[in-house]
């Protein structure tokens, strides 16, 4: 308990530290989102793959889905790095940085607003984010608390009070140029953690051919009658395996806490490097988790999923490894959760300012006033999160995938075909990105609320997000079609920075100047 304590303090003090280190760069709008434009690729990459894994995948995602699929959910970890992170900064990375500076924009909803020159788009996605970010805020205290839980015996408000308040310094004090360094100190900690809890974890099943045969060995007729199918290459539900793949790897393409990672982007040389550390990051970090998760079943003795559900799996597999592998496990799931927590409340709280309150209720607002605002904000967020949480908690509503996948797949449904053909088509209209706003974020309401009238596979909220992504993106180009054009010369004054010379064209390189 002493090695868990020491661990937990040090961990603590160097995250405050850092916040108040940052104060600096947060005395403004542009540097308290954005960090001045000027992140490296290393804090990039790093924040990018912290916000992207928290302890809804390590315990939520990891524990239910390596329970379904057996050692074949892997394959999301795999989709993650490679369409999540590999694809999100070829495709986004770029356009996304070069036209966001052009149109001097610093949230999600500001690009829609200023790319379609809407003032309705704006506030409309700006409220889409501020309510769905929230379930995904409480989810991640909700997986946290139960490993806090099985280490140090702590109840659960005392647990995500804790860590809903330290994170609220450091952000609070430092905005995203603290988020980022402590995300890359976090990431470490990560990438170590999990490598670590997979060896022990193995070996304590014999090694990775025996816990590989004894999962073979496993049968619940309940879930597939095929001999051996939780060590099969693509699992016992390949159908329902691949709508995972999809909301959790193409879902990111649309979260403003992700896609805003590309605004501070610092250079053409920082996106490249990037492109690689996030990758590689994604396929450690993601891959090992449903790695683990797959091996869940060998501790089925140890675990009532009738009575506690699938978030005890993950916290059952390392209840028995040695103190210091558990103390360890704490700071990788502590570290997972409070970067995906900044990431959340700064977006959250910055759309609600730039986007909502100013010029629409506080006109004139300066920039003091509204770093000040932002913060104010952040310190709601997370207070409602936490309500949110132990209400959720208590009342035993829903698991935390299933709170995430309302969350992700509004967002995504919503933004994901907007934000892409934005950047790459000049025929995008804003009628259609209303459409897209209306059909993903109603889509997921109605799932919520009728879930038992949708079609069984749509049924689940997984699927159903990721059927919104994927049909927002036929809904945009023919909307588009079939509506009025956009004004030429708002469109065109949009897309001439991409044929800006360097030395070549700016779709093709960022100016290692800045204008």
């Amino acid at each position: 308990m002493l090695i868990k304590i020491l661990l937990l303090c040090v961990f603590f003090a160097v995250m405050i530290g850092i916040g108040l280190h940052c104060r600096r760069h947060a005395t403004d709008v542009d540097g308290f989102v954005l960090g001045g434009r000027s992140v490296g690729p290393w804090l990039t990459a790093f924040a990018y793959g912290t916000s992207y894994f928290s302890a809804v995948i390590f315990i939520g995602y990891a524990g239910q889905f390596g329970w379904k699929y057996g050692i074949a959910s892997t394959w999301i970890g795999i989709g993650n790095a490679l369409i999540g992170s590999l694809l999100a900064w070829v495709i986004l990375g770029r356009r996304t940085r070069i036209m966001t500076q052009h149109l001097d924009s610093a949230t999600m909803p500001e690009f829609f607003g200023k790319r379609f020159g809407s003032k309705s788009l704006k506030i409309g996605a700006s409220a889409i984010i501020f309510v769905f970010l929230v379930p995904y805020t409480a989810s991640l205290y909700n997986g946290l608390s139960r490993l806090f839980g099985m280490a140090f015996h702590i109840d659960y408000t005392v647990c995500i009070v804790i860590m809903a308040v330290l994170t609220g310094i450091y952000v609070i004090a430092g905005g995203y140029m603290a988020t980022a360094i402590n995300d890359f100190i976090q990431g470490i900690i990560m990438l170590f953690g999990i490598v670590a809890v997979i060896a022990a974890v193995i070996m304590s099943k014999g090694g990775f051919m025996a816990a590989l045969d004894g999962l073979a060995r496993v049968e619940d007729p309940a879930v597939s009658e095929m001999p051996g199918a939780f060590n099969s290459f693509l699992g016992p539900d390949p159908l329902n395996l691949l709508g995972v793949v999809i909301l959790t790897s193409l879902g990111t393409w649309g979260l403003p806490q992700m896609v805003q990672k590309f605004y501070a982007i610092e250079s053409e040389r920082s996106i490249h490097k990037g492109t690689i550390i996030s990758t590689l990051f994604a396929l450690v970090v993601a891959g090992g988790c449903y790695f683990l998760g797959g091996f869940g079943r060998l501790f089925s003795d140890q675990i009532d999923v009738e009575a506690d559900g699938f978030d005890a799996i993950i916290p059952t597999m390392i209840s028995n490894l040695p103190d210091i592998l558990v103390g360890l496990v704490v700071l990788l799931v502590l570290s997972a959760s409070m970067s995906t927590l900044s990431s959340l409340v700064i977006a959250s709280s910055s759309t609600l300012t730039i986007d909502f309150l100013k010029d629409n209720f506080i006109k004139n607002m300066t920039e003091r006033t509204q770093v000040l605002l932002i913060r104010v904000l952040i310190v709601l967020f997370i207070a409602i999160s936490v309500v949110i949480a132990i209400v959720q908690y208590k009342s035993a509503v829903t698991f935390i995938a299933q709170l995430m996948g309302v969350s992700w797949g509004a967002l995504a449904g919503a933004f994901l075909a907007p934000l892409l053909y934005g950047l790459y088509w000049k025929g995008t209209t804003k009628i259609a990105c209303w459409c897209s706003y209306i059909w993903g974020a109603g889509l997921m309401v109605l799932n919520l609320l009728f879930r038992e009238s949708f079609p069984l596979l749509l049924q689940s909220p997984i699927n159903a997000g990721a059927f919104a992504m994927l049909s927002g993106m036929i809904i945009v180009p023919v909307i588009s079609w079939l509506t009025p054009k956009p004004d030429r010369e708002m469109v065109e004054n949009c897309f001439s920075w991409y044929e800006k010379t360097v030395t070549v064209p700016a779709k093709f390189a960022l100016s290692e100047e800045e204008e």
